[in-house]
């Protein structure tokens, strides 16, 4: 028998960092990269970008059925960011993490304190830190999806994120993706061994001791 073999509690990991340093496609490359990795899919009142899916990028809904999520108690945590409510539906999560399934998302520090008071030790959070503010600003605007003035906006919200930074298991500076990715990747595989996931642990060892 082997680590694999044994029942683990599964793992939400959550990357957050100010807009533009990158929280979102280390995201993308770890689901890509680690099979037993999936992506949690937000809901959310923001208008669809091009090339945007329906029910892979996000659930889009209106304002009205959102706030009827949130008041049956269907969202784990919520939170409005320029203008437009996010949040992470209860149900598919919790029965991921129920099976052994580890989840990954990228969302804000307001929603990470909301997830670490409900799921608790099932949470393994990274805050991910731009190497400066002009090279945080440059990928912003090569991003070509906001206006100049949402730009503005973003990095003036940049410095209140980052003063959450300390609040987070683990930091990643993103001056180099690849390095970051095999970071991030390194600080899963170290949590998915962690002995309180391990929950098929003490069957294990006894079936050991022959008791």
């Amino acid at each position: 028998m082997t680590m694999r073999d044994i029942k683990r509690r599964g793992i939400l990991l959550v990357l957050s960092s100010p807009s533009g340093a990158g929280k979102t496609t280390i995201t993308r490359a770890l689901v890509t990269r680690e099979p037993q990795l999936a992506l949690s899919v937000s809901a959310t009142t923001r208008p669809r970008r091009a090339g945007e899916v329906d029910g892979e990028d996000y659930h889009f809904v209106d304002p009205p059925r959102f706030a009827t999520m949130v008041a049956n108690g269907e969202l784990l945590e919520h939170a409005t960011v320029f203008g437009h409510s996010y949040g992470t539906p209860r149900a598919p999560l919790m029965a991921a993490i129920e099976s052994g399934r580890d989840i990954i998302t990228d969302i804000d520090w307001q929603g990470t304190q909301q997830l670490q008071a409900k799921i608790g030790a099932d949470l393994v959070s990274v805050f991910i830190l731009p190497p400066t503010m002009a090279a945080l600003e440059a990928r912003l605007k090569s991003r070509a999806q906001d206006s100049d003035e949402v730009v503005r906006a973003r990095m003036a919200k940049s410095s209140e994120e980052l003063s959450h930074w300390d609040a987070y298991d683990y930091v990643v500076i993103n001056d180099d993706f690849e390095d970051s990715v095999r970071r991030v990747q390194a600080i899963l595989s170290a949590e998915r061994v962690q002995r309180r996931r391990q929950v098929g642990l003490a069957e294990f060892v006894n079936r050991l001791r022959g008791v």
